[in-house]
């Protein structure tokens, strides 16, 4: 698994080992979630950030149910590409480009309009609970914009796991044009709109 700017786990572990070993009561453990040994710990809350949507649902949240304390908190943070009605949004201004160099490829899309993202306030969202495993939840929308030229919008892209996806002889050239054209059409600067969204939820039982 790749994470954040294409380290591996073992690499984020050894970052994050590094920045917190002044925090003697803080420990790094390196597993998917539903391989990871809870050796009968329990816990009052669960966090995942930008990463629960990659555990199996079958799986992820009976585990979460059972490693938290009654009344215990399971916590889900991601951030959500947006687009405003009648903003100019760099994807419609690159879909011909992305079918060129990878065609059809089902992840390829408009972002969807921040007042859709903004009604979905209820529940969790894409990430369901199958099971019913946890109350009501409590949900917080951030808005977040960047404003980034064409090299380094094609250096975010790099980062994100649709385009990591993507061999490189095909991902490159295609981060190349998408840069250019930015350069070329758009003024060099694009607007990109995110939501942070919250989720969070106490242990039904």
């Amino acid at each position: 698994m790749l994470g954040h700017r294409g380290r591996t786990w073992p690499q984020m572990a050894t970052v994050a080992r590094e920045r917190l070993a002044a925090f003697s009561n803080v420990r790094i453990e390196t597993s998917s979630f539903e391989n990871w040994a809870d050796r009968g710990r329990r816990f009052d809350v669960l966090v995942a950030a930008a990463s629960w949507h990659w555990v199996d649902p079958w799986i992820g949240w009976p585990k979460a149910h059972q490693v938290l304390h009654p009344g215990g908190w399971m916590a889900l943070i991601g951030n959500v590409v947006v687009r405003r009605e009648g903003e100019p949004e760099v994807y419609a201004e690159t879909a011909d480009l992305h079918e060129a160099f990878a065609p059809g490829n089902p992840d390829w899309g408009h972002p969807p309009l921040e007042d859709q993202v903004r009604a979905t306030d209820e529940g969790w969202g894409p990430d369901l609970d199958p099971a019913g495993l946890f109350g009501p939840t409590i949900v917080r929308l951030y808005p977040t914009v960047q404003s980034l030229d064409g090299s380094g919008f094609a250096d975010l892209l790099r980062t994100t796991s649709v385009y990591r996806r993507l061999d490189r002889g095909v991902r490159e050239p295609l981060l190349e044009a998408i840069a250019e054209r930015i350069r070329t059409r758009l003024d060099d600067r694009v607007v990109r709109r995110y939501l942070s969204v919250s989720r969070a939820g106490r242990r039904a039982v």
